[in-house]
């Protein structure tokens, strides 16, 4: 499900100072790869008792507090909590928030499955922020035909059901075009269940 403009530029505001909050005590850092060690292209954080993290050593996975400092993650903000209760269909909260700045003019998200989950029915729940992205979205084994969707600030998108298990990414991010993140560039919010 696709639901442009959800927030209104007010809600989109007040989410963005939350996330300027929540870095203060777990700040953006930059994971790498588990096979290869290389970084990824965007930097990331976490809401909520969970976060998910990525490194060469440990490889993809839930940890309760920040892989730098040892800081837990800051508690998921009110606005993203209604909106789990609204779009989800879920009967238990989250336990995960991604935070991923996409910060450079040439970040993407390669096409993936969230797969790291150990409740992999529950779905996933994101919001865009800021400058407008290219999302793109194919089926459920690698390599076939995708559809590109572009997101703009406040929209939300939930893959749940078969979407669940679909291969998605973003291709490009249209930077420049918004003033909402400070320092330019899109957050993307993606909320997670972990635990059945």
């Amino acid at each position: 499900m696709h639901y442009p403009l959800y927030f209104t530029p007010d809600e989109q505001a007040a989410l963005i100072e939350a996330v300027k909050a929540g870095v203060v005590t777990a700040p953006f850092y930059q994971p790498t790869m588990p096979r290869t060690g290389t970084p990824l292209s965007v930097v990331m954080s976490n809401f909520g008792s969970l976060g998910w993290v990525t490194d060469k050593e440990g490889g993809y996975r839930y940890e309760s507090r920040h892989p730098k400092n040892g800081a837990p993650w800051p508690p998921l903000p009110n606005l993203l909590s209604r909106l789990w209760e609204d779009v989800s269909g879920w009967p238990a909260p989250p336990e995960a928030c991604l935070i991923n700045w996409y910060h450079k003019q040439k970040t993407s998200m390669g096409l993936h499955v969230d797969q790291d989950e150990l409740e992999l029915n529950a779905p996933v729940v994101s919001v865009s922020l800021g400058d407008p992205a290219m999302f793109r979205i194919g089926g459920t084994t690698r390599g076939g035909p995708t559809q590109g969707i572009k997101l703009f600030s406040g929209d939300v998108v939930v893959l749940g059901g078969t979407s669940r298990r679909c291969y998605h990414g973003v291709s490009k991010i249209f930077f420049g075009e918004s003033a909402l993140v400070p320092r330019g560039g899109r957050i993307n919010l993606t909320m997670r269940r972990v635990n059945p």
